[in-house]
């Protein structure tokens, strides 16, 4: 029976490269993957994810596969590096499906932008004074509802009642000759004309809102998009049906609560950012789903500590017992892993942040 299951079909080529040479590295060196754990200080868990193919495994599990296996860490960078943008190639092809499903069901929600027409009524098909066909105004309560004026959601803007006028249709008395009185007129633009104003103005709104979303991630050919600090879309006003499954929290929801139990960890995390502090590996940890970062100390002695900061908030964590090598912070909300900054404190003395 084979060590390995065969990896999933949907990665990436350079992935699914990148994961095999991991493989053979593994087999070669005869490590068992809770023995591959021990001696690199990741999670046999997560080692089995990233052998398995399901998770990209961070440069500081890499580069402490390379020592363990006295593999050149420079070849190995650098096929992580090209299955790492695959990796993120392919997160921005789901963010951009994500986004193209709720743009289709705003577009339901909204009825495609248009109002059901008017109900006809018995008054409006014939039998009326106007020679070019208009619909008759109906009574709706104590109001008149002007039919073919569609108003917000549907529903028929009205004019209020005007005072009692002849029946245009009756004489003016017994026997009486000539044509009939004609109706007053309507009266000047009142709260029908507002509602109906108020109800464009939003249509339009939402249309620019739509249209500004499908130019932002159709434009950039399936690369990384709004790089830098440019605005992204973020989960801080996700509610819970718009997040993937197992994810507890998005956004300011996330600041200060740990990725694990809430679910941003695992498949939905990438590292962001790494830096070597003396024999320790530092990084910033990043989940697009969640909108927030952490950081992450791996290689640490006791005494160690690690912290992350984004604008005001800043989260911390250490190791206190014995034997520990990981220490993760808190997370803190983040638009992007760019906003997030990761610095270690060792026992020793020696300190060093990422960029």
């Amino acid at each position: 029976m084979p060590r390995w299951k065969a990896l999933p079909d949907e990665l990436d080529p350079q992935v699914k490269e990148f994961a095999t040479q991991l493989r053979r590295l593994v087999d070669r060196s005869g490590l068992s993957v809770a023995a591959l754990s021990d001696r690199t200080g990741y999670a046999r868990t997560s080692w089995e994810r990233y052998l398995s193919g399901r998770l990209l495994a961070p440069k500081g599990a890499v580069v402490a596969l390379a020592e363990v296996t006295d593999t050149d860490p420079v070849h190995l960078t650098t096929m992580w590096e090209l299955a790492e943008r695959a990796w993120s190639r392919s997160e921005m092809r789901h963010d951009m499906t994500m986004e193209a499903i709720r743009i289709s069901q705003a577009r339901a929600a909204l009825g495609e932008f248009g109002a059901p027409p008017a109900t006809s009524s018995g008054a409006e098909g014939g039998g009326g004074g106007g020679g070019g066909g208009g619909k008759a105004p109906r009574r709706v309560g104590s109001a008149v509802a002007m039919p073919g004026i569609a108003g917000p959601a549907g529903v028929s803007p009205t004019i209020p009642p005007q005072p009692t006028a002849p029946d245009a249709n009756r004489r003016e008395g017994p026997g009486a000759r000539g044509p009939a009185a004609p109706p007053p007129p309507a009266p000047p633009g009142g709260g029908g004309r507002r509602r109906l104003t108020m109800f464009l103005a939003g249509v339009v709104g939402v249309v620019v809102v739509i249209a500004a979303v499908l130019f932002l991630t159709g434009g950039d050919g399936g690369g990384r998009k709004n790089q830098g600090n440019g605005a992204s879309a973020t989960p801080s006003s996700a509610t819970s049906s718009d997040l993937p499954a197992g994810v507890k929290c998005a956004g300011a929801g996330c600041t200060g609560k740990d990725a694990e139990a809430m679910g941003c960890s695992g498949d939905l995390v990438t590292t962001a950012k790494t830096v070597s502090v003396g024999a320790a590996t530092l990084e910033v940890r990043y989940s697009r789903s969640c909108g927030a970062a952490w950081g992450r100390i791996t290689g640490a002695a006791r005494g160690d500590a690690v912290r992350v900061t984004a604008g005001t908030a800043t989260e911390r964590g250490d190791i206190t017992a014995a034997g520990d090598t990981i220490a993760y912070t808190p997370m803190v909300a983040v638009r992007d892993a760019a906003q997030a900054k990761a610095c270690a404190t060792l026992a020793s003395g020696q300190t060093g942040c990422t960029t």
